[in-house]
């Protein structure tokens, strides 16, 4: 009875969640996760949770190194971990976005650029833009006294762009043709993204708690980076799938950088209101 316990959690839960830290981060994990379609489909429960330990690892190098430097080397040095977090594969899958939806030329010529492993000048424009507004807000976040406040917004950020990555898996059909990683998602469905929505939740809310956020302040928090994902993350979706016929792998990383920033923005915002 309990090896079949065991075995139910290991197939429900680790080797979704360790599907989804190795697919979203470079985070080393003790064991080898079967990379299927079935465990792929689950591990969308768990994005937010890759994405809190992204956050979590935000969260304390900015309190370390705002100890012990000034604001603008710190927050370089803080964007570094955060792109090292990933290896560059969402900032990779923007580049590439860039690239082939900004060419003018056809959906399948789009496509084709995407694949090209060189960077054009446009996906070397989108990288320089985002990584510098990335570094300013940033910056004006290490500048800010309020660490109870700071510390959990931070940590919020990769928690709720990668919530909408796996909802956008699910929402927009798949473009990147049979052999690409993300077509392993197409048995996913609308359960997984409720299920990835509560996780979510609840680790905003564990994060916020921590910090000095009241009750009512994490449910505002909850439902504001809910309503911006789903504001800026269907415009940002729905552009790009009218160019290419649907989402691809690449695309999915470009709306993770997208949305990282869009969030930072509102809370960096948030703070200096």
């Amino acid at each position: 009875m309990a090896v079949s316990v065991v075995k139910r959690l290991t197939e429900t839960v680790w080797h979704p969640f360790g599907a989804s830290v190795q697919f979203l981060t470079r985070f080393p994990l003790p064991a080898a996760i079967p990379f299927t379609p079935p465990v792929l489909t689950r591990s969308l429960v768990f994005f937010p949770a890759a994405g809190a330990l992204i956050g979590a690892l935000l969260a304390g190098c900015a309190y370390l190194f705002d100890l012990a430097l000034p604001a603008l080397p710190a927050a370089a040095l803080l964007l570094a971990v955060w792109v090292c977090a990933s290896g560059g594969l969402h900032l990779d899958g923007l580049m590439d976005t860039a690239d082939g939806v900004l060419s003018g030329r056809s959906r399948e010529r789009m496509l084709e650029i995407m694949k090209d492993s060189r960077v054009g000048a446009m996906g070397v424009l989108a990288a320089i833009l985002v990584l510098l507004l990335k570094f300013s807000l940033l910056c004006s976040l290490l500048q800010s006294a309020d660490w109870g406040t700071c510390l959990p917004l931070l940590f919020a950020v990769p928690v709720w762009s990668r919530w909408w990555m796996s909802l956008a898996i699910v929402r927009w059909p798949y473009a990147g043709g049979e052999n690409g990683l993300g077509s392993y998602f197409r048995g996913a469905n609308m359960g997984r993204i409720w299920g990835s929505l509560l996780v979510g939740v609840a680790l905003t809310a564990a994060g916020a708690r921590i910090g000095a956020f009241s009750p009512v302040e994490t449910i505002m928090l909850c439902a504001l980076a809910l309503l911006l994902c789903l504001a800026a993350g269907t415009v940002s979706a729905q552009w790009i799938s009218r160019r290419l016929g649907g989402l691809t792998g690449d695309t999915y990383g470009a709306l993770n950088e997208l949305l990282e920033a869009a969030l930072l923005l509102a809370a960096v915002a948030a703070i200096a209101g």
